[in-house]
């Protein structure tokens, strides 16, 4: 039979590959052992159905189980460095389980390492048919109560590596998913624990093969179509590093490796950002042929060598030369910032770790002579078991398990071209911005770090590569202190406050000034200070930064200054409230309009008259206006969709006067958007961009929220001449790519 045909051409295969294992004498006997159960084991299919299977895994995808551990027998040999035990017990395991040979006589042919691994891997299955849904605690914790022998625990990482790759066309998806979920979840952590990092990295990628199918496939065409410009840049990055190794006399070999599609797709993930958006795509492994009492020396050597000519990022420092991991492996990690602002990662390590790394516990045990004797066997077989029972740690947890910090009270950050700056732990965007250049901390409107849009009041973490955003029309804010930390920021920041004071001190008094002499009304100091007690304010200068804040209205300043004149005059007399009803305005040369001009005609074209624009609802030019006269400010106007003006016009019916825009304004006026869009990178500087090219547009302020949901929320202020201007800008905004609407 075609079947037969391949189990023994996959036994001449093991054959070739142990016989530094197995003596020949013993492997002839275990095959002529096969070759007398085959037939049988055809003749007993029909009473097996009728018995429970005992691999539902495997019946599920019709494949052949004999052929499948002989299959995985390969694999231990090839990948694992399995021991003699280990491949006879799974030549003979399915006939164990088929009942055409008991445990007790495998134990007596081939002795009782056989028999107890044979046990354990039988258990494991019978218990597996019975519960197919395990939790990862529990059933790690299983694994370790039932399996007799640890070495079963290698054959069953074995297994699913192998079950990973036969599945690809066979059974149904929600089969394979659902074995994809246990590698993911069960394996691949106590693979990682193990130190069998080939065979981890591998059940990782093709889990999410399974799992994230077209995720798989797009990095996967990535790599591919950018793999000639990868080679020749990982060909320029160690070409110096050759010539350097080379001078300094140590022999060597390198060789340059792209990360995992798993490994990539989890930074995707973390930094929730594009394939393109990895910038630490590549590994640089270093392999040095060094003696045993110079391994260490000759490692730190050549990380000497390549941190001299690249910029190290200290986060990113590993040391596992020192304290190996408890699973033996032994290296020496750091990130260097290479040509193109690129992170490359470098792996230091001589050919005895290289292997270690590769194959995990079974070859630092075979360095330590485990063949030698049965104790050293027992040390070996007790460390695996300490390993896994040793709770296992999240990813970033085992990353960090031997992680020197040396930089306790600092953070390194990187700037997009890749020079270093050292800031105090804590540090925000903002003071990154400030240690730049003072200006560039003024105009500061966010970041990006690592390609990522984020407030300037996020925090810093070594290693992060931090781009500032800008706009020419933002200024320090008083709030800004509270989340700058270095000195220098908030030196700046307070110097640059108190100017923007002085300045808006200044103009409110140029203002108050322009409106009394408007008014032709006589200033006199100690009238004016008694007006600002009325206010409520003790210091001068605190009540002119109120009006330049328009927390104080100017004009109410005029009117209040008016009644304390009359008093000082002993002028003021009672007088009779008047009805709005019977206001009457007269034309008067005193008056104050928006602008230099009139913008407006109020009543039966009647010009001159001092009015306001309402703050509630920002009316321009062009907009449907409503008047609403006011006892001491004129006439306040607002726009006749404004809530305000609804509810006046309901109520206050009898204040409310006709206006209308005259037929030519001037001047600019405020105008208030408010943006909703995706988190994009770089669609705030398109908004900018955007207004900043509008040709009589002025940006005043801008203020930006981020939510979980990938959004943001942003309020524009814009000075403009006219509603139609307004709305020119308004549906050039909603084309900008990424934009979801925008609203006045």
């Amino acid at each position: 039979m075609l079947q037969h045909e391949e189990i023994r051409g996959l036994l001449t295969q093991i054959n070739e590959h142990s016989h530094e294992i197995i003596p020949q004498e013993e492997f002839d006997r275990v095959v002529s052992l096969v070759e007398k159960l085959l037939p049988s084991a055809d003749e007993s299919k029909s009473d097996s159905e009728d018995r429970e299977p005992t691999s539902t895994i495997l019946s599920r995808f019709g494949l052949n189980p004999y052929i499948f551990n002989l299959q995985t027998a390969l694999i231990t040999i090839t990948e694992m460095s399995a021991s003699r035990p280990a491949i006879l017990s799974l030549i003979l395991l399915q006939f164990v389980s088929d009942r055409q040979l008991t445990v007790e006589e495998a134990g007596n042919l081939f002795g009782d390492d056989v028999a107890r691994i044979i046990h354990g891997l039988i258990r494991i299955q019978e218990f597996y048919t019975h519960n197919s849904s395990i939790e990862t605690e529990n059933y790690r914790d299983l694994l370790l109560s039932i399996a007799e022998d640890m070495r079963v625990i290698f054959i069953m990482i074995a297994e699913r590596v192998n079950l990973l790759r036969q599945i690809k066309d066979i059974g149904s998806e929600e089969d394979r998913k659902k074995v994809a979920r246990e590698a993911s979840f069960m394996y691949t952590p106590i693979a990682h624990k193990l130190g069998l990092y080939l065979m981890k990295s591998e059940m990782e990628d093709l889990s999410l093969k399974y799992l994230e199918h077209d995720a798989f496939y797009m990095i996967k065409d990535k790599l591919s179509a950018t793999k000639r410009a990868r080679d020749l840049y990982i060909e320029q990055f160690i070409a110096p590093i050759e010539k350097k190794l080379k001078e300094a006399g140590l022999r060597f070999h390198m060789k340059g490796r792209t990360k995992s599609i798993h490994s990539i797709w989890q930074k995707m993930l973390k930094q929730k950002c594009q394939f393109e958006g990895i910038y630490d795509l590549f590994a640089i492994r270093i392999i040095l042929d060094s003696a045993e009492d110079r391994e260490k020396q000759d490692c730190w050597q050549a990380y000497s060598i390549v941190t001299d000519m690249y910029m190290p990022n200290p986060k990113r420092l590993r040391d596992w030369l020192s304290v190996p991991k408890s699973n033996g492996y032994e290296s020496l990690h750091t990130t260097v910032m290479g040509p193109e602002g690129k992170w490359v990662e470098i792996q230091i390590r001589t050919e005895r770790m290289d292997d270690i790394a590769e194959h995990g516990l079974a070859a630092h045990w075979r360095y330590k002579g485990v063949k030698s004797s049965n104790m050293k066997l027992e040390d070996w077989l007790a460390d695996i078991r300490m390993a896994l029972e040793a709770q296992l740690p999240a990813e970033d947890q085992m990353t960090d398990q031997f992680k020197v910090d040396l930089y306790s009270d600092e953070v390194f950050v990187f700037t997009p071209k890749g020079d270093l700056h050292k800031l105090p732990k804590g540090s925000t965007v903002l003071d990154f911005a400030f240690a730049i250049h003072t200006n560039v901390g003024s105009h500061c409107s966010g970041g990006k770090i690592n390609g990522k849009n984020v407030p300037m009041r996020t925090k810093l973490q070594t290693g992060d590569q931090v781009e500032i955003l800008t706009n020419p029309n933002q200024q320090p804010k008083q709030d800004w202190l509270n989340y700058a930390i270095t000195s220098k920021a908030k030196t700046k920041i307070r110097q640059s406050i108190h100017e923007q004071e002085l300045k808006s001190v200044s103009i409110a008094k140029e203002t108050i000034e322009r409106k009394f002499h408007n008014r032709k009304i006589e200033y006199v100091e100690p009238v004016m200070m008694k007006t600002i007690k009325r206010f409520g304010y003790k210091y001068v200068n605190e009540f002119y930064k109120a009006i330049g804040e328009e927390k104080v209205d100017a004009n109410e300043v005029i009117e209040t200054y008016i009644d304390e004149q009359k008093r000082a005059n002993n002028e003021l007399a009672a007088t009779e409230a008047q009805s709005a009803s019977t206001f009457k305005f007269e034309q008067t040369a005193e008056t104050t309009s928006h602008t230099n001009k009139d913008v407006l005609l109020i009543g039966s074209g009647v010009k001159g008259v001092e009015y306001n624009l309402a703050k509630c609802c920002n009316p321009i030019y062009g907009d449907d206006i409503t008047g609403f006269v006011t006892l001491s400010r004129g006439i306040t106007i607002h726009r006749s969709d404004c809530p305000n003006c609804r509810h006046m016009k309901d109520n206050l019916s009898y204040r409310v006067i006709p206006v209308n825009w005259a037929d030519q304004a001037g001047g600019q006026f405020t105008a208030s958007l408010r943006i909703i869009g995706n988190d994009d990178v770089g669609i705030v500087n398109n908004i900018t961009s955007v207004i900043l090219k509008e040709k009589n547009v002025v940006l005043r302020g801008i203020d930006i929220h981020s939510s979980e949901d990938g959004l943001f929320s942003s309020n524009l202020t814009v000075m403009v001449e006219s509603n139609a201007q307004l709305k020119q800008l308004v549906n050039k905004l909603k084309m900008i790519k990424g934009v979801k609407s925008v609203s006045r």
